[in-house]
């Protein structure tokens, strides 16, 4: 029968207690300071009415005053529009191209590559280039490509109706590579004794996929999952270096709201406000993160 020491602070300290604190102390104030006290200083600014230079306490008036304005809705739904589109189009497409790219005999390293280039180019230079592209003119790159297929030429960020569709494309473009990276990565995991069986059965590729691949990979998928929606809600890039929130207010995300209560004020900007809705934001996909790992526990075994 085997007894269990009690632990005390002495034994802590004979232990190594301190030593670990000592190496782990630098770690934790730079933490506390560089992402703790930022925190907390958005949430007290949340309750001030404030432009860095004068700061009065007001309450809950920043949360009202954000509540009601009817920019609010828009932007809300803005958001959700391009949450929607970019899992309908960009959480498939990095997961069938690493599929795909597993499957390869050859020169596998350097389709990976080239799948995980767009990533390394820096985001503001994808933007320009692809608003490039994007010229709503019929010498325009891709209203030349349409051009030759007998397509009129599109106003790709001009109009209100395609503006939103033509962000998530370039968004999915960017960040498909680091999650074709990560799916590849998970593919090694599954055991080949499983598709090696499917074969014996007869099974077709896609039939692999479905009964052997995608199950194993639940618990991957479930978290680029929350980690897309998390980051879909957080939209910025795209629609301030496109298009400003134009045309029409078509594209103004939460985020594009939060800059302009703090940057495009006329009375030199709204923290107060800003942090407000930061705030607001951060509760939202808090409270939506903690529901969907509760959901998907038992799925993601």
């Amino acid at each position: 029968m085997t007894t269990t020491r009690k632990r005390t602070p002495l034994t802590w300290i004979r232990g190594g207690g301190l030593s670990n604190l000592a190496f782990l102390a630098p770690m934790i104030i730079v933490f506390a300071v560089f992402s703790w006290s930022p925190i907390i200083r958005s949430f007290i600014m949340a309750f001030q009415k404030t432009n860095l230079i004068t700061t009065s306490w007001v309450g809950l008036d920043n949360f009202q005053r954000v509540l009601s304005d009817p920019l609010l809705g828009t932007a809300i739904v803005n958001t959700l529009y391009f949450a929607v589109l970019a899992l309908v189009f960009g959480f498939p497409v990095p997961l069938l191209l690493a599929v795909l790219m597993s499957e390869v005999k050859r020169a596998k390293g350097l389709y990976s590559a080239l799948a995980y280039l767009p990533v390394v180019i820096p985001p503001v230079v994808a933007v320009l280039l692809w608003k490039f592209f994007y010229d709503a003119s019929p010498t325009g790159v891709f209203n030349t490509v349409l051009g030759w297929v007998g397509i009129p030429p599109q106003p790709w960020l001009q109009s209100a109706a395609s503006a939103m569709p033509s962000l998530v494309i370039e968004a999915t473009w960017a960040a498909a590579g680091g999650s074709i990276i990560i799916y590849l990565a998970a593919l090694l995991s599954v055991p080949p004794e499983l598709y090696d069986a499917a074969e014996v059965d007869g099974a077709s590729v896609w039939r692999k996929v479905w009964h052997v691949t995608l199950p194993q990979l639940r618990g991957v998928l479930f978290i680029m999952l929350i980690l897309q929606v998390i980051a879909t809600a957080q939209v910025f890039l795209e629609p301030f270096l496109f298009t400003g929130g134009g045309p029409n207010n078509a594209t103004v995300t939460i985020l594009m709201l939060i800059y302009r209560y703090a940057f495009q004020n006329s009375l030199g900007g709204n923290y107060g406000m800003a942090t407000a809705l930061s705030v607001m934001l951060a509760l939202v996909l808090a409270v939506l993160s903690f529901v969907y790992f509760k959901v998907t526990e038992r799925w993601s075994r």
